[in-house]
């Protein structure tokens, strides 16, 4: 066992690692330059740790993460309460703008995987402007059948990326970086969810200060009711239930 492992927070059958931001990226950064095994990177919000509770194959994925950071300020709050405390929050969206500028420094090649053939195709386009010298290795959209996935693989193995970019909705994005580690190839593995319409410009992001009260998903809610009422509302509940009885079991501090 690592001494990563040995360091690592437990919430609600979940692992932890309590790292910041600035850790995250000199942590990816390393992967790349020292040429060595591919390793994920997990972003954890409140609607996975749900989600891990009833999909195995998920919960599994998302354990064998060689870093998983919150990706919220909920869990951050809920990881505090337990006497599991984190540094912070390490946003998906946020990491992986701190991965492009960085990669584009030192002329890492990128890969972006997901979201609508125009989002991607725009999402590259903003980016090379964004991050001048940032190589891009390859792009497609994450609309495939499970009879292409072996080729989507294959083609982002050949195209000789060092980080990849899936931009696609969980438990998939999890699954297949799991799935696929090894027959990637790519030493930088990052599933970023809806951030590639973010950073694409078709969707508006929360404020900021609605990011720093953990209130992101009520942004989301309000952009889009009739589609995330019920997610939302079931997701919250079962997330506040589980973390109570989290509480109930655990020891009291002295």
């Amino acid at each position: 066992m690592s001494a990563t492992d040995l360091a690592r927070r437990e919430l609600l059958e979940c692992p932890f690692d309590p790292v910041t931001m600035n850790e995250v990226v000199s942590r990816a950064l390393g992967w790349c330059l020292d040429g060595g095994r591919p390793r994920t990177i997990v972003t954890m919000n409140a609607a996975l740790l749900v989600s891990m509770r009833r999909d195995r194959e998920l919960a599994r994925a998302c354990r064998a993460g060689d870093l998983v950071v919150a990706d919220g300020v909920p869990v951050v709050w809920a990881a505090r309460l337990a006497g599991a405390a984190l540094p912070g929050r390490v946003c998906g969206c946020d990491l992986m703008e701190r991965l492009l500028s960085t990669a584009a420094e030192r002329r890492l090649p990128v890969y972006f995987l997901g979201a609508r053939s125009e989002v991607v195709r725009t999402l590259v386009e903003r980016s090379v402007r964004r991050f001048p010298g940032l190589v891009v290795a390859g792009h497609r959209d994450g609309y495939f059948d499970p009879e292409e996935e072996a080729e989507v693989v294959r083609e982002i193995r050949r195209s000789g990326a060092m980080i990849l970019f899936v931009g696609m909705p969980s438990p998939y994005k999890e699954t297949f970086l799991e799935r696929n580690r090894a027959a990637l190839a790519v030493p930088v593995l990052l599933g970023v969810g809806g951030s590639f319409d973010v950073l694409a410009g078709f969707v508006r992001r929360a404020p900021a200060f609605l990011q720093r009260a953990g209130l992101e998903w009520l942004w989301r809610l309000l952009m889009e009711p009739r589609r995330l009422w019920r997610r939302y509302l079931v997701t919250n509940t079962l997330f506040l239930a589980r973390l109570a009885v989290e509480l109930a079991r655990r020891p009291e501090r002295t």
